[in-house]
């Protein structure tokens, strides 16, 4: 069985269902399909998001599916593998079902693929971090760790010395040589000790982060250690409607205008499904504006057909 709506959302995170408040409260038809798996879900807090400051992201969504529903806005907790474009969008589930609608909005965001260091990824969102911007509050003045992956973890770990002054940098996959005279320059300035040797693992006490172990058996005690996960952009549904994407050094996302519109005519993106860097006060505003486009798109669309009749 088909159902036909007037706008689907892909992707049920922050930035669909702020796309899917507005087109309810437009009076739109609308379903958001929903496959559980929001980016920020390992984190037990989400922070600066004014207002929502600390508030758990599971809390967040479930209140946001309650507004939604408040507007008649459907959801289907199930996950869209296909997408093909006629007359209108005709997008498949892994249910089996398919849906249709003239105007698509992709939020299906990124998933992030950690550094393979044993316990890393079973610390993540706890003691093993990111983001200083969603977490330093929280960790301010402990003992940093910076796991380098790349030269630009230099980066990382110049900006988190914002939040403590004990910051040791491990090189782990880049050689010294890599770095520049103006990072060693920057890391100097900023007291950041910088250590060479691959990260052999963690070491962990009473659920808590100690230390970092290298391969060489030496460890250094820390209580936070800051990683940089590579971004995989969601973008297999946009790929297969020939969206034109931009490669950047985070991954390839959609071209989009201001709005979140494609290159796709009646498909818009939002959120981490266009950005790497869209916290979730971002991808709210961004759905906002999405929903809001497409509303006015509608209905000029519908009131030029009617003018032409």
């Amino acid at each position: 069985m088909t159902e036909t709506y007037e706008v689907i959302v892909i992707g049920g995170g922050t930035a669909g269902l702020s796309a899917a408040l507005v087109l309810g409260r437009a009076r739109r038809r609308t379903l958001v399909v929903d496959a559980g798996e929001p980016r920020n879900a390992p984190a037990a807090h989400m922070q600066g998001y004014l207002s929502r400051d600390g508030m758990p992201p599971a809390d967040f969504l479930a209140i946001g599916r309650e507004e939604i529903a408040r507007y008649g806005v459907e959801l289907v907790r199930d996950t869209a593998v296909d997408v093909t474009e006629g007359e209108d969008f005709a997008v498949e589930l892994a249910s089996g079902r398919t849906v249709r609608a003239r105007r698509l909005v992709v939020t299906t965001g990124l998933k992030d693929e950690l550094p393979t260091v044993p316990g890393v990824a079973e610390r993540f969102g706890r003691d093993v971090l990111h983001c200083p911007y969603c977490h330093g509050w929280e960790v301010r003045d402990q003992a940093f760790g910076v796991l380098a992956t790349s030269p630009n973890s230099v980066h990382q770990a110049l900006i988190v010395t914002q939040w403590s002054k004990d910051v040791t940098f491990f090189l782990h996959e880049v050689a010294e040589d890599d770095l520049t005279d103006d990072d060693l320059r920057r890391l100097a300035a900023a007291g950041v000790d910088v250590v060479p040797g691959e990260v052999a693992g963690l070491v962990v006490e009473d659920d808590r982060l100690t230390g970092v172990r290298l391969a060489d058996g030496t460890t250094h005690a820390r209580e936070v250690l800051f990683v940089a996960p590579r971004a995989v952009p969601q973008t297999g549904l946009l790929q297969r409607l020939g969206a034109e994407l931009n490669e950047t050094p985070f991954g390839a996302y959609p071209v989009v205008d201001a709005t979140g519109r494609t290159t796709v005519p009646g498909v818009w993106a939002a959120g981490n499904a266009m950005g790497f860097a869209e916290q979730v006060v971002n991808a709210a505003s961004g759905g906002y504006r999405a929903g809001a486009t497409v509303n006015g798109e509608l209905l000029m669309t519908d009131l030029d057909a009617a003018v032409r009749v």
